[in-house]
């Protein structure tokens, strides 16, 4: 493999790749340190290429956020709002039928629903919610709250962690988002979002849902105040949960969006940074089938390409207007939505097959490459 790397420091970790043999922390950390990102990429590629060919999903949904009312200071969040100020909002049951309504007609197949953690609200309002979607539209997939909110739920509520999941399950919760976990490093979970769930609690109550028979996905909040050996901790910390419980689908890099947030004076992820990330987390997430390429935060040209540096789904057509995005984004420097022709060209200009799947991947339509 040498001729095919200009960095030599890549060549062990090459091997290791070749063999399909797990990476270590250090090499992680030289992963990041190399300045060869072609051959940090091609590495990427091989994997996601020997997982999955040229096989690269998509999902027509809809992100629905019931309130954005939160106790919680996040510096990195431009979505929160607290009771005392302006712009606040909590969602009646008929708004979010409406907007779930919306969602079937333009051929969604999932619901992202993700809010606040609202003081103000009963732990029924929830439940409520979950039940009349699932009564509505029984064909819709529940894709409900982030283990931040599982968290909350529990404690807020007086609840046990069992108790909270089963509940929410039988309302028609089917599986999990995987935001709130930033970076897991409690150095820096101290100085951007202090009150939040921390890294073992997070990774106990996935461990939880996993072992109730839900899936969840899980995320990386990168491009802020963390280095380079906070990011590799977090993946593979999340590496060692998936070998404990294995009910992680799909890792979300998320690129830190500045404006709007407490740390708007940070340049935020270039996108070498983030085809570089993308690819580590390729490479170090053995156990982990899938990695998203998200286009709402790294726009729809640079998740192209990301395609080529390990990742295999390119997330969904994200209906939703404005209040679509989860708590670290309020918009994107590209469009907010895409249709589901547009993301099938961006996949397969890319050079990949697409295919429209279902929440758990199950495969719904293929559209092979254009002649």
């Amino acid at each position: 493999m040498n001729e095919y790397f200009i960095d030599p420091k890549l060549n062990p970790i090459a091997e290791k790749v070749i063999a399909d043999e797990r990476l270590s922390f250090d090499d992680g950390v030289a992963l990041f340190a190399s300045d060869d990102l072609h051959g940090v990429g091609r590495l990427a590629d091989i994997v996601r290429r020997r997982k999955h060919g040229l096989n690269t999903y998509f999902n027509v949904n809809r992100h629905l956020n019931p309130t954005n009312y939160c106790y919680a200071d996040c510096k990195f969040c431009g979505f929160f709002v607290k009771h005392n100020q302006e712009g606040g909002y909590t969602h009646n049951i008929d708004e979010n039928l409406a907007m779930a309504r919306q969602a079937r007609m333009q051929g969604a197949t999932e619901l992202h629903i993700v809010g606040g953690l609202n003081t103000r609200l009963p732990f029924s309002y929830y439940t409520d919610l979950l039940s009349t979607l699932k009564r509505e539209f029984p064909e819709m997939h529940l894709k409900a709250f982030t283990m931040v909110e599982l968290d909350f739920f529990a404690k807020f509520y007086k609840m046990s962690d069992e108790e909270v999941i089963q509940k929410l399950h039988e309302a028609g919760m089917d599986s999990c988002p995987g935001g709130g976990a930033e970076i897991f490093h409690e150095r820096v979970r101290q100085q951007i979002c202090t009150h939040k769930t921390d890294a073992q609690r997070w990774l106990d109550l996935a461990g939880k849902v996993h072992q109730a028979g839900i899936k969840t996905n899980a995320t990386m909040l990168y491009g802020h105040i963390e280095n380079h050996e906070d990011r590799v901790d977090h993946l593979v910390k999340l590496r060692e949960q998936q070998d404990k419980s294995g009910g992680f689908q799909c890792f979300i890099p998320l690129a830190f969006y500045p404006p709007g947030s407490q740390l708007a004076y940070l340049p935020g992820p270039s996108g070498i940074d983030s085809l570089k990330t993308i690819a580590v987390s390729r490479l170090l997430l053995d156990n982990f089938d899938h990695i998203k390429a998200y286009w709402v935060m790294l726009g729809k040209r640079l998740a192209q390409t990301a395609l080529h540096f390990g990742a295999n789904d390119f997330d969904g057509t994200i209906s939703g207007g404005g209040e679509l995005m989860e708590s670290y984004l309020v918009e994107s420097k590209s469009e907010n939505e895409a249709s589901k022709q547009e993301i099938i060209h961006l996949i397969q200009e890319a050079g990949f097959k697409a295919i429209e799947r279902d929440t758990v991947y199950h495969p719904l339509r293929e559209y092979e490459l254009a002649a």
